[in-house]
């Protein structure tokens, strides 16, 4: 099917939501909670566009988990759209003051100052749940969303050291604000808590993941056996090596 974004013409599959159809045309969508690789949330807001279905009313979506239909009308930076991610913005830098990354930078863009006195300046969590759907995806549930109101956080179970975690850093690389950190040596890494001996590549010999990563990666491997001593790079080169051999 097809769909018009910013009056550009988009081919479109029927189960496909509409950001997923803009990132694939070159358009861009400001978001903070959506990646690429994992279920949409629509927990920031900011990805917010005017949708007109066909013969259909205008109104204001998420169009990280708004679906298509043929002849879908998409605008993703008239004026209201602007102001609305404009008030977006404000609420969260006022809630995460210290966020660093694509928060900071839309707020540039868009001209987002705070105005107010933070109730903690050293905050940089907009509690967007991206860290912990990376996790749940995973199949461990490591980390999750703890407490109500304004007390909610982010953290293992009962802020501790997270049994089920296997030090992968996938929450670290999705957090969209720099607040999940972690420390690392060529020996060891350490995040929420828990410390990690890193194993070396077969090939290469440098650390590159923890033994706990390593042994979930070897449970999930499905058809073609993948080796998994190696780091990424080693592969890569691999792969690339027996493509040309098979030529």
């Amino acid at each position: 099917m097809r769909i018009i974004i910013d009056g550009v013409t988009c081919e479109a599959q029927p189960d496909e939501f509409v950001k997923t159809v803009a990132d694939r045309s070159g358009i861009t969508i400001p978001s903070l909670c959506h990646h690429s690789a994992l279920p949409g949330i629509a927990a920031c807001r900011l990805c917010v566009v005017e949708a007109t279905p066909a013969g259909g009313k205008t109104q204001t979506v998420t169009s990280c988990v708004y679906p298509v239909s043929e002849g879908l009308e998409i605008s993703t930076a008239s004026e209201p759209i602007k102001r609305l991610r404009r008030i977006i913005l404000k609420l969260l830098l006022e809630r995460a003051p210290a966020a660093e990354g694509r928060l900071q930078q839309y707020c540039e863009e868009y001209g987002v100052h705070r105005s107010s006195t933070p109730a903690n300046p050293e905050e940089k969590c907009i509690l967007c749940g991206l860290c912990v759907k990376a996790c749940e995806e995973m199949g461990n549930a490591a980390i999750a969303t703890v407490k109500r109101g304004v007390d909610k956080q982010i953290q293992p179970a009962f802020e501790e050291a997270p049994e089920d975690c296997i030090g992968c850093l996938s929450c670290a690389k999705v957090c969209p604000t720099g607040e999940i950190t972690w420390l690392e040596t060529h020996e060891s890494r350490t995040i929420w808590k828990k410390d990690f001996s890193l194993e070396r590549c077969s090939v290469c010999g440098k650390p590159f993941a923890t033994a706990e990563e390593l042994a979930w990666l070897q449970s999930k491997q499905v058809g073609e056996n993948i080796e998994v001593g190696m780091c990424p790079g080693c592969r890569a080169r691999e792969a690339v090596a027996h493509t040309l051999l098979d030529r």
